[in-house]
């Protein structure tokens, strides 16, 4: 989930940062929904520049991935990827990603 300035969507965890991402767009829609925190954002593909953007910088933490597995309430389930394992997943994909943030 991305505002229209650019900034990303994190929920802050245990200090560090934890940037949720879905399986599809209907996922991303549907946590949209039921979390008013996630009003202001929207949902954009995962691709090239999105994952260059999100990559560290500047020595800052790297923030950390979140494969959400039931987005319709709450985004508390999921699985833990790393940077490198979120760009492997999407360019795993045919060329298509099917990963939203």
């Amino acid at each position: 989930m991305q505002r229209a300035n650019g900034d990303w969507f994190a929920l802050e965890d245990h200090g560090s940062l934890r940037v949720p991402v879905f399986s599809s767009n209907r996922e991303a829609m549907q946590a949209h929904a039921y979390n008013v925190e996630l009003l202001v954002f929207r949902a954009v593909l995962i691709d090239e520049r999105a994952l260059s953007d999100l990559a560290q910088h500047n020595g800052a933490p790297a923030a950390t991935f979140w494969l959400v597995n039931t987005p319709s309430r709450n985004m508390k389930r999921g699985v833990l990827l790393t940077h490198a394992q979120l760009a492997e997943r999407v360019r795993g994909l045919d060329g298509h990603s099917h990963l939203e943030n």
